[in-house]
């Protein structure tokens, strides 16, 4: 089981998911109190088919850095999806500095889909550095803090193990 939270009304309000497969394209997820059995079909980049227990709804997605927009028929909902410890981590590292030579390394094996950055570009802390693609998800890499990109080890369409070394920012 996977567990998640979203970030709504732009961080203000949180909502715990907890997702389990349960076959191809399907899945059980509770909200709160609530599970919901999900039929998923991804028709293109950003378009979902989704049967939510008996109802059908077709949602696209808008990425927009962190964020993504989701419009389910006439309503745009602004939301943020992370990994329940990523969020930890996220608050946790708010209260601290990095300093030095900081390595981008593959959070999961996957692939780059997109390198948004060159050696020498400078960045600011939070800043994405490239778009990478695990467990049929995008994510963007962020900058671990400002400087300049040192170094830049993969180019996009590059599958990568769990842990290789992507970039380093000084």
């Amino acid at each position: 089981m996977s567990r998640y939270v979203a970030l709504l009304d732009g961080g203000r309000r949180e909502v715990v998911i907890e997702v389990e497969d349960d076959g191809p394209g399907c899945y059980q997820v509770r909200l709160g109190d609530h599970v919901h059995r999900v039929d998923a079909f991804r028709h293109d980049h950003g378009t979902l088919s989704l049967i939510i227990d008996t109802a059908s709804h077709t949602a696209t997605f808008d990425e927009r850095g962190a964020q993504v927009r989701v419009r389910v028929r006439h309503s745009v909902f602004p939301i943020e999806i992370l990994p329940e410890q990523r969020l930890r981590m996220r608050r946790a590292l708010g209260t601290l500095t990095v300093e030095g030579r900081q390595l981008v390394t593959a959070p999961l094996p996957g692939r780059v889909l997109k390198v948004l950055v060159a050696r020498g570009d400078a960045v600011k802390q939070g800043q994405p550095l490239l778009v990478f693609e695990a467990l049929r998800m995008e994510n963007e890499l962020r900058s671990p803090r400002d400087g300049t990109v040192a170094e830049v080890e993969v180019q996009a369409g590059q599958d990568v193990a769990f842990g290789a070394r992507l970039l380093a920012v000084e």
